[in-house]
């Protein structure tokens, strides 16, 4: 209980002092963007929209919600960091059922596409299961020259600079996923 209440408090103090990198206005103007344009895209087409979890869990309720078509929706969980700020192996913790995704049009909804190679591993394992087309939306990408091969998103709502982000689904150590606004670390 005590290591608990010990990482809660280094959280609340690392949210007291970060930087606020886009505010919650600037963050729904990036979801209603990415619903128009997602709707543009996918309003005929009877699409499956997957949610990268955790992360991926608020950027899909945020844009699904914007979203007046029919559509069908899964998840899959991967994760390379498992609460720390540095990424590891990627671990698959849930694939989605490959007959929902073999000939559909394929959706899917991360937090952020940071190095990629996280979303690279997903795309791999999805194209095994021939969907008809599959697109990537991100609620934010984060600018550096780290990227892995091919890793890309065709829907982006908002950059941010090379610092550890979290809030709209991103963590710090597990903590503030929930916020609606982006921050930044300080020193980090």
């Amino acid at each position: 209980m005590t290591q608990d209440l010990s990482r809660l408090t280094h959280a609340r103090e690392v949210l007291a002092s970060a930087d606020c990198l886009h505010s919650a206005a600037a963050v729904q103007a990036a979801y209603d963007s990415l619903a128009k344009d997602i709707t543009a895209r996918y309003a005929e087409l009877n699409p499956l929209i997957l949610t990268v979890m955790n992360g991926g869990l608020i950027p899909t309720a945020e844009i699904v919600g914007r979203l007046s078509f029919g559509f069908e929706q899964d998840y899959l969980h991967a994760t390379r960091y498992r609460g720390a700020t540095s990424g590891g192996g990627l671990t698959w913790k849930r694939q989605p059922d490959p007959s929902l995704i073999s000939g559909r049009h394929v959706l899917v909804i991360d937090d952020i596409l940071d190095e990629g190679y996280t979303l690279v591993a997903i795309r791999r394992a999805l194209m095994e299961f021939e969907p008809t087309s599959l697109a990537v939306a991100v609620l934010a990408e984060k600018l550096h020259d780290r990227r892995a091969p091919g890793a890309h998103a065709e829907y982006i709502g908002l950059t941010v600079e090379d610092r550890y982000v979290f809030g709209c689904g991103m963590d710090y150590k597990e903590y503030w996923r929930q916020l609606p606004a982006i921050y930044a670390v300080k020193g980090l």
